[in-house]
């Protein structure tokens, strides 16, 4: 069995026993192990700041790896929040690239995780007049700094 099926059975499943009626598909839409889930309640889901749905993230994809130690790691997004979060992030990050072109003066995003700075970075690499940056330090949130190349 795929791991995007037994991940989206797992997920399904956990919803169920929590009360959740929920739709559980595999998103066909990335190049990566995505499932989406499509509730009436996804706030319930969500969680203060995105934080239930990286627990149940979590737990799916350590239930998927133990079931399969070499199971590629499984997204979940619940009513296509982190689709939204993420293009809102970049919206973020354009915005202020287009202040630092225009003042010439490096300017920082409010601190991120990993995962975020790994979106911001990739999505200047090729830019032919913005650099980014990241400290070099053990912080679990670090801030961005845009400046011109």
């Amino acid at each position: 069995m795929e791991t995007n099926q037994i991940a989206r059975e797992v997920l399904d499943t956990m919803l169920g026993y929590l009360g959740f009626v929920a739709e559980v598909e595999i998103d066909t839409t990335r190049d990566d192990c995505a499932i989406q889930v499509l509730t009436g309640q996804p706030q319930l889901l969500i969680g203060s700041n995105g934080a239930r749905l990286d627990d149940i993230q979590y737990l799916v994809n350590r239930i998927v790896q133990n079931q399969h130690r070499d199971a590629p790691r499984i997204r979940v997004d619940i009513d296509h929040h982190r689709e939204i979060q993420e293009q809102s992030l970049i919206d973020e990050a354009e915005h202020l690239a287009e202040r630092v072109l225009h003042s010439s003066e490096p300017a920082q995003m409010p601190p991120l995780n990993s995962y975020h700075r790994r979106l911001v970075h990739n999505h200047f690499t090729d830019h032919p007049q913005i650099k980014t940056w990241s400290p070099a330090d053990s912080a679990r949130l670090k801030r961005i700094t845009f400046s011109k190349k």
